[in-house]
This record gives structure tokens, C-alpha cells and sequence, in this order.
């Protein structure tokens, strides 16, 4: 069953003023929880793979709102400072408890997840847990420069979902060790998938590619109600 969305802005209160980021809403009948969900570096919140991953999330009964960080909002495709993140995950997530009493769990695409990761290890954002499509341990060949020392900081239960092909997360032992490090993690792997979960030689819309995601976070997200 498909559920509307309506468009909506979030102001972002910026060292430099406020910024308005676009968002998209999605609240179905009877919904038990909320998954606010960011983009990848480069794209946006209206990309297909969040738009599919979303529509299957409201199928399940579960409210989703899709934003944009400020520097997409200004059509830049390189992200801005790490703290504009960690505050525009702030505001998204006082803009949720506004209008829904509902468990909010906070998920992205690979930079959007890092960025839910920094918010909650200092504070930021309190949710019920964090859900990482694709996390970016490191740059591409560039395993020295791990993203991963504010990880044991994070209370809440995390959930990495990654692609056995991913050049971000190789080798798989350095993501293994970091999951290993946090207080309550959960790694699921996806055969073949590469950083967008794509898997060679098998066409698919990223739109389908981010509904296939959907059931095993679903199923994740239930067991910790």
C-alpha cells in the first residue's frame, strides 16, 4: 500500500544562519516507529535508491522523512564541514519529535549514516537505534584513514548493512573489528553488493535495490521495540 509524502523544509540553524533543507514526509495509518533517513555524498534525498527503500519501509507500517544536508540544498555536490551534518541531524530529529511521539531510528546512505553516527556519539541525537546502508569505513584504498574512533561511543544499537564488494569497507576484518568494538552492533552482509549495492552482471533500478534492503532492517528494527 503506498502512503502520500508531502514536501516539507527544516530549518538548520548554521554558524553562518539558518539554511532550509527540502525533506519528504511520509506518516502511514497506525505507524510504529520513524526512520529518518539521509543520502550518500553527491546525491540527495530525492534519490531513487532512498525513495525505494523508503516506500518500503511505509509498506511495513513505518513513518520515513527524507531530507537533504544543506550543502545538497544548495546544489553543491561536496559535502560541507562534519559538524553542519551532525546539526542538520539535530534539527531533523526535533522536527520528527514535533510531530510524531513515535520511535525515531536514524539511517543513512554512507555519508548520511557517518554523519547519524557523529550526531549520536556526542549527543546530538538520542534514537532508538542507527541503521548504516553502505558505512564508509575509509576512502576507496585507503584503510589508514578509518572513520571509526567515535564508534565505542555510541549506546544505541547499530545495524551496518554492507556489500562484500565495497571498496569502503576493504578488508572486510577492519569493518569487522570496529562492529566488534561498539557497546551493540549488528553487521549484515550482502553478497556481491558493491557500495550502492549494486551486484555485477545483475541489472537492477536503484529504486529495487533499496526496496530489498528494506525487510532485513524492518526485521532488525522489530526485535529492538
Amino acid at each position: 500500500m503506498s502512503v502520500a509524502e508531502s514536501d516539507e523544509r527544516i530549518a538548520v540553524p548554521l554558524p553562518a544562519g539558518t539554511a532550509e533543507v527540502s525533506a519528504a514526509w511520509a506518516l502511514p495509518e497506525d505507524a510504529w516507529g520513524v526512520v529518518a533517513i539521509a543520502h550518500g555524498a553527491g546525491t540527495g534525498y530525492g534519490h531513487p535508491f532512498l525513495v525505494g527503500f523508503s516506500r518500503a519501509l511505509q509498506a511495513e507500517g513505518l513513518a520515513t522523512l527524507r531530507f537533504n544536508f544543506p550543502y545538497s540544498e544548495a546544489g553543491r555536490r561536496m559535502p560541507g564541514p562534519a559538524p553542519h551534518g551532525v546539526t542538520t541531524w539535530g534539527a531533523v530529529a526535533g522536527w520528527v519529535a514535533e510531530r510524531a511521539a513515535l520511535p525515531l531510528w536514524a539511517a543513512g546512505k554512507s555519508y548520511g549514516g557517518r554523519m547519524a553516527s557523529m550526531a549520536a556519539a556526542d549527543g546530538t541525537i538520542d534514537p532508538a537505534g542507527l541503521v548504516y546502508l553502505g558505512y564508509p569505513l575509509h576512502p576507496p584504498g585507503e584503510p589508514a584513514k578509518a572513520r571509526v574512533a567515535h564508534l565505542p561511543d555510541i549506546r544505541q544499537p547499530q545495524l551496518y548493512v554492507e556489500g562484500t564488494n565495497d571498496p569502503f569497507v576493504d578488508p572486510h576484518a577492519q569493518l569487522e573489528e570496529a562492529v566488534a568494538s561498539c557497546r551493540d552492533a549488528t553487521l549484515r552482509w550482502i553478497e556481491g553488493g558493491g557500495h550502492s549495492f549494486e551486484v555485477k552482471g545483475r541489472k537492477r533500478p536503484a529504486d529495487e535495490i533499496g526496496a530489498e534492503l528494506a525487510p532485513l532492517v524492518v526485521e532488525w528494527i522489530r526485535a529492538r521495540r
